[in-house]
C-alpha cells in the first residue's frame, strides 16, 4: 500500500492499482510528470507483501525516469483522465485522496490537482452524446429524426422512407451531428484521424410487384442532410449525375441495392451490397449474403423479400477498416462480415458529420422501412431489442405451401375457369362499354389516379350537405375515401371541351409529387368524361384569409399563431424554389390561398397556375396573371414571373397577416404604401393589426414589417431569397434596412400606370378576384381560366 504520512497521524491508503487506473502505461507522457510527485511523496508500504513493495519501487522509478524528461502540462493532466472520468465517479474518489494527502509544502501542486478534477468533471458534463439507440421511432425518437421527402414515422413505430410513387425519394437523419475526426495537436505532431464508429439497425424492403422493386436504401454518413438537386433511382437520392463521385461531396455511402445497372442503359434484378466514397461507383460489392457457424459459404439473402434483415457497419478507425454484416432477423451476428474493405475516411469525412439513411424509387418502386436503428462512436454499437422492434408494415404470410386437398381442388378449378373464359370475355366488354370513365392512353401512364366510384362514395354522391365551398369553377367537396378512411377535399372542375388535357394533367402529375408539411399535396385526380376531379388533403381550419377577415365567432388569430404561419409559407416556398428537383413558381401567394391544418401550421395551397423549370434555367412564361395587390411590378411590365414576383407577393402576405389589413381597399388605399408611409415617420408599430391589442412582441413585429418592405420592392435584384428570408425569421441574420427605391417620378408613374391597367384588364386577364364564395375552394381549385386558356 502507499501510505501519505499526514502531519496528524492520520493515514490513508490508496492502492498502488489504483493510481495505474487512473494513469495508465497508454497515457501520455506529460500527464504522468503531473502526478509523479505525488508518489514521490508517498512512504513505501510499511506492512505489505514484497509484490506490492515490488510494484510500488517500479512504479517510483518509471515515474521519476520520465519527470526528468518532461515537463508539467495541466492540459495533459486533464485529457488522460477525461475519458475515465467520464465512466466512472471512482476517479473523483482517488482524486480526492491525492489531493488531501496533506502536501501543505506543495500548495501549487494540490490547486493544480484540485483545478484538474474541477475541469474533468466539467468537459465530462459538456460532452455530448456518444451514440443513441431506437427500438423502434415512437415517442422521443420521432423530435431526434430529421425526415426529408417522402420518409414518414407510422404509428407501429416503422420509419418509412418511400411510397410506391415513381421518382420518390426519402432520407432520415438523426438530428445532432457527431464529431468524427479526432483533434490534431501541435505539442505532440499528431494529425486528426478519423473515429471510429459502428450500427446496428433493422430494415425492410417490400416491392409493388414481387422480383421488380427498386430501387434500394443506403446507410450515410454525410456533412450535410439536405441533397438540392439529387436523383432518384440509382443515385438514392444523395447525388446526380454532375456531382456523382465529386470529392467535395464528402460521404461515406452503404448501399443495399435492389436493381442493377448503375451506369448502363439497361435495368436488371440486383441484390447486392457496396461500400462506396463520394459517390454511386463502389469501391466493393457482394451478393447479399450472411455466413453461418463462422464459415466462409454464405446463405443468400434476398433484400426486397419484405422480411425484417439486420445490418452492422463498423468502423475501425486505427486499422481504416470498414466492416459490414447482414443476417436474417431471427439470426445471430454472424462472425464473418460480409465486406471488409479498407478505406481512410480522414481524408473523406468533415469534423461534424450527420448519420442517418436514403432511399429512392424510379420505374421500379418498394417501400422501403426502418425497424430500429442504434449507433455508438468510439465502441460498439448497442444491439436492438429484435421483440421491441414493429413488424414490417402490410406483412404477408410468406408461406407458399398448400395442403394437397386445396392444390388437387385448384387444379379442378383451373379446368372449369377454361370453360368460363368465353362468358367473361363478354362479360367484359360490355362492362367497358358501359363504364362512364373512358380511359386515354396517356392517363395509364399517370400515377395517382382516383376510382370515380371511390370518390363518389366518399362524398356521399358529391350531396350539396357536403359542399364546403364552391368557387369559379365548380364546388369543393369534403369526403372519406373508403379506401382506407383518410379524409380528402375533392374538386370538380367542369369544361366544354378536354383540348389540351393531355398538357394539363402532365404539369399535374409533376406537382403531384410535391410532399412538404407546408403545402397542400395534390393527392390525385379522376377524370369522367368532360369533368376533371382533383384530390387534395382536406385542411379543417380554412384559408388565413377567413381566419382574419371573416371570422364571425369573436376568434382571434395570436401573434404567436401568426408568427408561426408566416414562417411555414416561407418554408414552403422554399422548398418550391430550392429544393424540389425543379424550380416552381406559385404565381399566385395570398392569404386566401394558404390553409390552416388543425395543427396551425400553414399550408400553401392551389398550384392552378404555378409554372416549371430546371434549375440553373429562366422562365419563358409572359402571361400576366394573379391577384391585384399581390403582382410584381415587372410582372405589370413585361408578365414575365420569376421566384422573385413569388418573394414580392409573400412581402405583401407578411404586411397583410401583421397589420391585418388586405392589400387594396376601397378608394386607393395601397397597403405597402401605408406602411411606407408609418416607416418613413418612424412609427412602423402604427400599423400593427389593432386586432391583437398590443398583445406582441414589439420586435418581431417591426422585424416583420420591415421584412415585408423588402421583400417588395420595386426592383426585383433588390429583394432577398426565400432561403434568406427564413434565416431573417430565424434571427440568424439582421433584416436589411429598408430603403424605398420607387422614390423616383419615372419608377412611380410606372407604378400607376400599371395599377390602372390592371384595374382595367381584372375580369379578363387576372386570374382570381377578391370576390369568392369560399376561400378554401379558392385555395383547392388547382386550375383556372388562365391556366387552362392562354396562359400555358
Amino acid at each position: 500500500m502507499l501510505t501519505p504520512d499526514h502531519g496528524s497521524g492520520q493515514k490513508e491508503s490508496l492502492e498502488v492499482e489504483e493510481i495505474q487506473t487512473v494513469l495508465p502505461s497508454t497515457a501520455s507522457g506529460k500527464a504522468i510528470t503531473s502526478l509523479c510527485s505525488l508518489v514521490m511523496m508517498a512512504q513505501p508500504p510499511r506492512e505489505s507483501s514484497p509484490r506490492k513493495a515490488r510494484r510500488f519501487d517500479a512504479l517510483s522509478h518509471r515515474l521519476r525516469h520520465r519527470q526528468n524528461m518532461l515537463t508539467l502540462d495541466l492540459f495533459a493532466v486533464v485529457k488522460p483522465l477525461q475519458g475515465f472520468a467520464y465512466k466512472t465517479c471512482r476517479t473523483s474518489r482517488i482524486l480526492q485522496k491525492l489531493s488531501s494527502s496533506g502536501m501543505a509544502k506543495h500548495g501549487a501542486l494540490s490547486f493544480c490537482l484540485r483545478f484538474s478534477c474541477f475541469l474533468v468533471l466539467a468537459l465530462s458534463q459538456s460532452q455530448p452524446d456518444d451514440g443513441f439507440i431506437f427500438n423502434g421511432f415512437n415517442g422521443s425518437a420521432e423530435s431526434a429524426i430529421i425526415l426529408k421527402g417522402a420518409s414518414i414515422i407510422k404509428s407501429s413505430g416503422a420509419l418509412k422512407l418511400t411510397n410506391m410513387s415513381r421518382g420518390d425519394i426519402g432520407q432520415a437523419f438523426y438530428r445532432q451531428p457527431f464529431r468524427m475526426l479526432a483533434g490534431s495537436s501541435a505539442s505532440d505532431g499528431s494529425a486528426p484521424a478519423a473515429l471510429s464508429f459502428s450500427t446496428h439497425f433493422v430494415f425492410a424492403i417490400r416491392p409493388s410487384i414481387e422480383g421488380e422493386g427498386g430501387y434500394g436504401l443506403a446507410f450515410v454518413v454525410a456533412p450535410k442532410t439536405s441533397f438540392p438537386g439529387a436523383q432518384a433511382e440509382h443515385y438514392l437520392g444523395l447525388f446526380n449525375s454532375s456531382n456523382d463521385r465529386d470529392p467535395s461531396n464528402r460521404m461515406l455511402v452503404v448501399e443495399f441495392d435492389t436493381v442493377n445497372g448503375y451506369n448502363y442503359t439497361l435495368d436488371t434484378k440486383g441484390n447486392h451490397v457496396g461500400v462506396n466514397v463520394n459517390g454511386m461507383n463502389s469501391i466493393e460489392t457482394q451478393l447479399a449474403a450472411y455466413s453461418r457457424d463462422g464459415k466462409f459459404n454464405n446463405d443468400e439473402i434476398e433484400l426486397e423479400s419484405g422480411e425484417a434483415i439486420q445490418g452492422w457497419i463498423e468502423y475501425d478507425g486505427p486499422q481504416q477498416l470498414v466492416n459490414v454484416t447482414i443476417s436474417p432477423i431471427h439470426a445471430a451476428k454472424p462472425a464473418i462480415p460480409l465486406l471488409s474493405v479498407h478505406v481512410n475516411l480522414t481524408s473523406i469525412f468533415a469534423d461534424s458529420m450527420y448519420v442517418g439513411f436514403s432511399a429512392s424509387t424510379g420505374s421500379k418502386r418498394s417501400f422501403h422501412y426502418v425497424l430500429g436503428w442504434s449507433f455508438r462512436l468510439n465502441g460498439t454499437a448497442t444491439l436492438l431489442n429484435l421483440t421491441k422492434l414493429p413488424l414490417p408494415p402490410d406483412e404477408t404470410d410468406s408461406s407458399s405451401s398448400y395442403k394437397p386437398q386445396i392444390i388437387v381442388l385448384i387444379a379442378s378449378l383451373c379446368g372449369l375457369a377454361l370453360c368460363l373464359l368465353g362468358i367473361l370475355y363478354f362479360y367484359t366488354v360490355i362492362k367497358k362499354r358501359r363504364q362512364h370513365e373512358n380511359l386515354e392512353d396517356w392517363e395509364l401512364d399517370c400515377p395517382h389516379r382516383f376510382r370515380y366510384e371511390d370518390l363518389h362514395q366518399a362524398t356521399k354522391g358529391f350531396r350539396q350537405s357536403e359542399v364546403i365551398g364552391i368557387g369559379g369553377f365548380g364546388a369543393v367537396y369534403h369526403g372519406i375515401l373508403p379506401t382506407n378512411g383518410c379524409e380528402v377535399a375533392v374538386k370538380k372542375v367542369s369544361r366544354n371541351s378536354i383540348q389540351g388535357m393531355r398538357e394539363f394533367v402532365a404539369e399535374i402529375e409533376s406537382l403531384g409529387r410535391l410532399r412538404h408539411k407546408n403545402l397542400v399535396n395534390l393527392q390525385g385526380w379522376c377524370k369522367r368524361k368532360d369533368e376533371l376531379l382533383l384530390v387534395y388533403d382536406y385542411v379543417p381550419y380554412g384559408s388565413l384569409d377567413s381566419l382574419i377577415f371573416r371570422r364571425k365567432d369573436g376568434f382571434v388569430l395570436n401573434w404567436e399563431q401568426r408568427f408561426q404561419i408566416m414562417k411555414g409559407v416561407a418554408a414552403g416556398l422554399l422548398y418550391l424554389h430550392e429544393e424540389w428537383e425543379q424550380v416552381v413558381i406559385h404565381r399566385d401567394v395570398k392569404s386566401s390561398n394558404v390553409l390552416i391544418d388543425a395543427e396551425m401550421n400553414a399550408r400553401l395551397g392551389d398550384f392552378g397556375l404555378a409554372r416549371l423549370y430546371e434549375h440553373g434555367t429562366m422562365s419563358h412564361t409572359t402571361n400576366l396573371v394573379g391577384t391585384i395587390g399581390y403582382i410584381a411590378p415587372e410582372l405589370a411590365r413585361s408578365g414575365k414571373c420569376s421566384t422573385s414576383s413569388d418573394v414580392y407577393a409573400y412581402g405583401i402576405l407578411l404586411l397583410e397577416v401583421a397589420s391585418g389589413r388586405r392589400p387594396t381597399e376601397s378608394g386607393q388605399f395601397l397597403l405597402m404604401e401605408w406602411v411606407m408611409e408609418c416607416h418613413g415617420m418612424g412609427q412602423i408599430l402604427d400599423a400593427a393589426d389593432p386586432k391583437l391589442r398590443s398583445a406582441y412582441d414589439a420586435e418581431e413585429m417591426e422585424m416583420v414589417l420591415n421584412l415585408g418592405l423588402v421583400c417588395s420592392q420595386h426592383h426585383a435584384h433588390a429583394r432577398p431569397t426565400m432561403r434568406q428570408v427564413i434565416r431573417y425569421l430565424n434571427r440568424d441574420e439582421p433584416v436589411p434596412v429598408f430603403v424605398d427605391d420607387s422614390s423616383s417620378a419615372g419608377s412611380r408613374r410606372t407604378d400607376d400606370m400599371s395599377f390602372r391597367f390592371l384595374e382595367i384588364v381584372s375580369s379578363d386577364t387576372i386570374t382570381m378576384s377578391h370576390v369568392s364564395t369560399s376561400s378554401y375552394a379558392s385555395s383547392v381549385h388547382g386550375v383556372s381560366s388562365t391556366s387552362l386558356g392562354g396562359g400555358r
